[in-house]
């Protein structure tokens, strides 16, 4: 369950986010976020509200519809930046800069991939080139 520090620093990104679109209250937010919104229970102004104020986070689907109506990568909006790295939210494709703790991390990966077995080792790397938009097969 995330804290009250976490919700009020989600307030503050989304925020910030809708400021340029000059979206600062519940009932504006749900209007436009319902034209973008799928699910089954379009949010109600009380529940924008309350996302603004740091009250609640939303529920994955509705996080992910926020995400990509801003153009912000889910996690970021949610959790906010990787500690150490810059506050500004990453555009879709754009990449966060290589740090020395992501080229440890990196390494990690790397020598529990290359242990796999060759069919599984396949199966990932194929995963992360999918994951990654580098799937050149597809039309």
């Amino acid at each position: 369950m995330p804290t009250n520090k976490e919700k009020a620093a989600f307030a503050k990104r989304l925020k910030d986010l809708l400021e340029p679109l000059k979206i600062r209250g519940g009932t504006k937010l749900a209007q436009q976020f319902n034209l973008r919104y799928h699910g089954e229970r379009p949010v109600t102004p009380q529940t924008a509200h309350k996302w603004l104020t740091g009250t609640t986070i939303p529920k994955p689907d509705k996080l992910r519809t926020l995400a990509e109506w801003l153009n912000v990568k889910e996690h970021w909006l949610h959790y906010g930046p990787s500690p150490g790295m810059n506050a500004k939210p990453l555009a879709r494709g754009e990449k966060y800069p290589v740090t020395p703790e992501t080229i440890e991390h990196a390494s990690r990966l790397v020598s529990k991939v290359v242990s796999l077995n060759p069919k599984d080792r396949f199966l990932v790397e194929e995963m992360i080139e999918r994951l990654a938009g580098e799937d050149t097969d597809e039309a």
